[in-house]
């Protein structure tokens, strides 16, 4: 089955962006890397445009995120609903890796 893409764009009210980082790195993260299927995960921040920040999540499969381990994380934590009340902007979107020949 072919590799798939999780990648998610998140602008945050700037008084808020401390928070964010920790919630992301401390909770976030570790949360998605206990889901079976998901390979790594890896963040960036923009250095010109927007939204400012930046994840991928490498994934067996996009199925991965249908699957029961997935789908109970999305009720979100106390933490995770309090952090996502100072999101500006966000982008989800979910890939299926095309196969390349030589």
């Amino acid at each position: 089955m072919p590799k798939g893409l999780l990648l998610v764009m998140i602008e945050v009210e700037p008084e808020h962006e401390a928070d964010f980082n920790r919630w992301y790195n401390e909770e976030h993260v570790p949360e998605r890397l206990s889901v079976p299927g998901f390979l790594n995960a890896r963040r960036f921040v923009a250095i010109e445009g927007e939204p400012k920040y930046l994840a991928l999540y490498d994934l067996e499969s996009p199925e991965v995120l249908e699957t029961e381990a997935y789908t109970k994380l999305l009720a979100g934590t106390p933490w995770t609903n309090a952090t996502k009340k100072h999101w500006i902007r966000s982008v989800r979107n979910v890939y299926r890796e095309i196969p390349t020949t030589p």
